[in-house]
């Protein structure tokens, strides 16, 4: 490192000290800040070379501009990165919410379901108890009927029994009297 290149390089970095210092307390994106301040001391760095015929200090510039080029990339890849992971938490966040939300359908649906099902099954049994209840008045009223048949048959049988006593008390009154005639004729 010859003397004006350690003399450039001495008030450079006492120059920058204060604007080193400002850029620290900025609000808001200080890396900008910083490499254009770098890009500027490379700047200076590489016309003070020029001028003053010190090829270590063009050199010295060259590989800061290439550091402060190398920065801004890795500056936009991380903002790139960032975006493309905010990106990804959003579409995560979308994808999880249309998850919980089909999940919720698929259980409203299933309780829909259940629910027709329960319906389904209790008409069923409403109807098969209607049929039963309906053989059952039907199987009943055969009874009765039969009963009711039974009953008047007996009734005909007791009424025909009734008749044929009667018949045969009054033939055995009208045998009486018939005898009592012949007896009294006698």
């Amino acid at each position: 490192m010859s003397l004006v290149h350690t003399a450039v390089d001495g008030y450079l970095k006492l120059a920058r000290l204060p604007v080193d210092v400002a850029v620290q307390v900025l609000p808001g994106d200080k890396q900008s800040a910083k490499l254009t301040v770098d890009r500027l001391d490379a700047q200076i760095r590489s016309t003070a070379g020029s001028v003053l015929g010190d090829e270590g200090l063009r050199r010295d510039a060259s590989a800061r501009l290439i550091a402060a080029d190398q920065r801004e990339r890795a500056t936009e890849l991380r903002a790139k990165a960032e975006q493309v992971d905010a990106e990804a938490d959003q579409k995560a966040a979308r994808q999880k919410e249309q998850a919980r939300q089909q999940r919720q359908r698929k259980e409203q649906q299933a309780k829909q379901a259940e629910q027709q099902r329960k319906q389904a099954s209790a008409k069923a049994k409403a109807k098969a108890d209607e049929a039963r209840e309906k053989q059952e008045r039907a199987a009943r009223l055969e009874q009765l009927q039969r009963e009711e048949k039974a009953l008047a048959e007996k009734e005909e049988a007791l009424t025909a029994k009734d008749e044929a006593q009667r018949l045969k008390n009054e033939a055995g009154k009208l045998k009486a009297e018939r005898r009592q005639r012949a007896a009294s004729k006698a």
